[in-house]
């Protein structure tokens, strides 16, 4: 009798413990085992054309800690190996960025050179990394505990005004393309340039049909209000934002607004929140703009003393360090689209290594379950952060397949060369 007991007072005390709430970190790690992070916009292969020239000869990409280089002005790099996995990072857009101050011409060539070097680091690292076009390929990197591995571009200048182009570079394995970075195209506005196409033009809308009729991801990050409200009215498929946030945080032009994110919601798309502090909070914005201001009067005070007016800048600085933020920042950014538009529609994009620094908290690609953990304390689910972490993308990504899979049998759209 007393052997019954013990038996029977063992698996209440292993129902209690089971049935205990759990802690936020518990309920965070638990997300992150299940599904990890899938990140919509990093920059290494940006940093290996400008601190490398692209040559990979020497190159450690599984830890990178130690990368930083003062003489040359650079930070150590965000992202490696080990920090992402200590960070759940399971799935990554990589960025291959060109510069929007180059002629399309070189910007074509320059983007190829990019989705050429970034195809040679996964391949160097095939235990770890797994270089992946669909989401079948990257749910079975996910399941196999590889890093998948997927190309965005970011922006329309690496199609050179071409459709021809972008289908080649579909071809070649780009996944979504940011229709403008900081410049607009001639064929859509960015959101930090005078608008000039008042959107997107006639062969702008044939440049997101012809993406989604591809099954590649149209990327609204750094475009004007206008243009994104041209390409959703325009678009069949569900649209990304892959590093973007919430205007009504920060009124910064490259953010969208809630008339925006509720469009974002009726078009079944997904926002993927930014880490940068200049994006992520208000107050970083507004001292970037009073430093802006003070640069351009300590400057005109010091016609012909460059160093003179280098150290008073810099004597300024020191007495108005800027506001960085925190992750706890970006929980409020997710709070609010979350809210506004519910959870189905977020996602991170934490853009590392295309910018100097992180918000407090988070920064580098290691950092992710404290984020995470945090929502958990607000009261996020398991079953939120889940879609948080991959859900959403790995949803909007199938959308976007499924919608080209529809529209096989359609023609190309065509538009004549120009040279």
């Amino acid at each position: 009798m007393r052997i019954a007991s013990l038996a029977a007072l063992t698996v209440l005390l292993a129902s209690a413990a089971s049935s205990a709430p759990r802690s936020p970190e518990q309920i965070a790690e638990a997300a992150l085992a299940a599904a990890p992070v899938w990140d919509g916009h990093n920059d290494v292969p940006e940093q290996l054309r400008d601190r490398r020239k692209n040559l990979l000869s020497g190159f450690n990409f599984a830890d990178t800690a130690n990368t930083a280089d003062a003489a040359k002005g650079m930070n150590a790099m965000h992202t490696d190996l080990r920090r992402s996995k200590a960070g759940h990072l399971g799935a990554q857009f990589w960025s291959v960025y060109v510069s929007a101050d180059l002629t399309e011409p070189q910007a074509v060539q320059a983007t190829l050179e990019q989705i050429d070097v970034t195809k040679r680091l996964i391949a160097l690292y095939p235990a770890e990394m797994q270089y992946c076009e669909t989401a079948d390929c990257t749910a079975k990197a996910l399941k196999a505990g590889k890093l998948a591995s997927l190309l965005g571009m970011e922006g329309g200048h690496s199609i050179g005004g071409s459709l021809a182009v972008l289908r080649q570079m579909y071809a070649l394995g780009a996944r979504y393309m940011t229709l403008t970075h900081f410049k607009n195209t001639a064929w859509a506005d960015s959101a930090t340039d005078a608008p000039k196409a008042g959107g997107l033009t006639p062969f702008g809308k044939d440049v997101v049909r012809e993406m989604q009729r591809l099954g590649m991801l149209v990327d609204l990050s750094h475009v004007a209000e206008k243009t994104m409200m041209d390409a959703m009215a325009v678009a069949g498929a569900p649209v990304i934002f892959s590093h973007s946030n919430a205007r009504a945080l920060n009124n910064h032009p490259r953010n969208a607004s809630d008339a925006v994110l509720d469009r974002l919601k009726a078009n079944g798309g997904v926002m993927m929140v930014n880490f940068y502090p200049g994006y992520v909070v208000g107050d970083t914005r507004a001292w970037n703009v009073r430093r802006a201001s003070e640069k351009a009067r300590i400057e005109a005070q010091h016609i012909g003393d460059p160093d003179g007016a280098k150290a008073e800048l810099a004597s300024w600085e020191k007495a108005n360090p800027i506001p960085n933020g925190s992750l706890i920042d970006v929980a409020n950014q997710l709070d609010h689209i979350a809210k506004r538009i519910g959870a189905d529609h977020v996602g991170l994009g934490g853009d590392f290594d295309g910018i100097e620094r992180g918000v407090g908290g988070l920064e580098d690609v290691s950092k992710y379950p404290a984020l995470f953990t945090e929502l958990a304390r607000r009261g996020w689910s398991q079953a939120d952060l889940q879609k948080l972490s991959s859900g959403n993308t790995m949803r909007v990504l199938r959308a976007a397949e499924a919608y080209a899979a529809a529209h096989r049998g359609d023609a190309p759209i065509e538009n004549a060369v120009s040279f």
